[in-house]
């Protein structure tokens, strides 16, 4: 199942545009904002198919009758370009647990790159609904590790991939390797480069969102 929020017309496509406007970039601040809204937009729509409990809240006057969230998800994230999303998600599900994992791209002799993960830090994961956040989703060969690095090691009861960009050949490589997962994607983009950067995309995440590494 794969969720695109482009392609129902919403203020979400707004803040898509400004993180793609070449001018806009230039406000770090507004590029972190703008991420951090669509997590927020991307937790309410992924909140309506979690469970829910009828619950009675007293009021002043009497007593109402409230559908609130059954369980808390993880929130997890692949740093660093994924915080400002991770902490719009954070937002809305303000009790959630959250994890972190560093990955990088690694540069081979042959100029080809390789994934390589650094650490991960996460509570258990067992009988949990894990929401895996990262704004680009270029290869998806990142994402498909970091997801099987915590399959390996947890019984996930419940997976959700969250991404702003995506290519078509990077979501197609998510699905084929982890079906049973569930995709939420901003907006679809057909092309990667030689050295798979997404095409329009937005360029580096990370470095619009905290400056440029060396």
């Amino acid at each position: 199942m794969a969720f695109i929020l482009s392609e129902t017309p919403s203020i979400a496509n707004h803040f898509i545009a400004e993180l793609r406007d070449s001018e806009i970039q230039q406000d770090s601040m507004r590029f972190r904002r703008n991420m951090e809204r669509l997590g927020e937009i991307f937790a309410f729509e992924i909140s309506k198919g979690l469970n829910f409990v009828e619950t009675e809240f007293e009021t002043s006057l009497g007593t109402a009758p409230i559908d609130i969230l059954q369980e808390q998800p993880v929130l997890a994230t692949i740093l660093r370009a994924g915080l400002p999303l991770h902490q719009g998600m954070l937002n809305y599900f303000d009790k959630a647990d959250s994890a972190f994992i560093a990955a990088y791209r690694k540069t081979t002799k042959g100029h080809d790159f390789i994934i390589e993960i650094e650490y991960i830090s996460t509570p258990t994961l067992d009988g949990k609904v894990v929401i895996l956040a990262d704004p680009m989703i270029a290869t998806g060969e990142s994402m498909v590790l970091c997801c099987k690095e915590l399959l390996r090691k947890y019984t996930i009861k419940e997976l959700h991939i969250v991404g702003i960009i995506a290519s078509k050949v990077g979501i197609e490589h998510v699905k084929a390797n982890l079906p049973q997962a569930k995709l939420w994607i901003g907006a679809l983009d057909e092309e990667l480069t030689t050295k798979s950067y997404i095409v329009p995309g937005l360029g580096d995440a990370g470095d619009l969102a905290y400056g440029v590494k060396e």
